[in-house]
């Protein structure tokens, strides 16, 4: 007796976070190319620290938003990975973007934007843990 290969066909995934994700992967690497080639001597050195953390939020983030691609097809819940993914989006919009203004052109006004970027980052992972608690609700 042998036992049949079982075959899963995957779902539909969510395509929008799939592709926003692996553009914004895109952008991540190059900007850090250019933090790390094209500012150095421009800025300061905190000036490279920040553009860097806003890089790395951002790759962080455009992996997450690939990964909620991915989990669609696993039977999660799509409104709340949809939910999730919009807050990841804005979140690298208001977080990654606000740093890279503030380094680039030194306005000033544009920090406090950064922390409701902050923000969008940790509701997008809450909704992410709801979608998992309702998996099979």
């Amino acid at each position: 007796m042998t036992a049949e290969p079982v075959h899963q066909t995957p779902g539909r995934v969510l395509v929008w976070p799939l592709v926003a994700g692996a553009f914004l992967a895109l952008l991540a690497v190059m900007a850090g190319a250019f933090g790390a080639h094209g500012l150095r001597g421009l800025v300061s050195d905190r000036g490279l620290e920040v553009f860097q953390t806003a890089v790395t939020y951002q790759m962080y983030h455009s992996i997450a938003l690939v990964l909620l691609a991915l989990l669609s097809g696993q039977g999660l819940p799509r409104k709340w990975l949809g939910w999730s993914a919009g807050f990841f989006l804005v979140g690298i919009l208001l977080f990654s973007g606000s740093l890279y203004l503030l380094v680039l052109t030194d306005i000033r006004w544009i920090g406090p934007i950064t922390p409701l970027g902050g923000m969008s980052f940790m509701v997008g992972w809450a909704l992410l843990i709801t979608s998992g608690l309702r998996r099979n609700k």
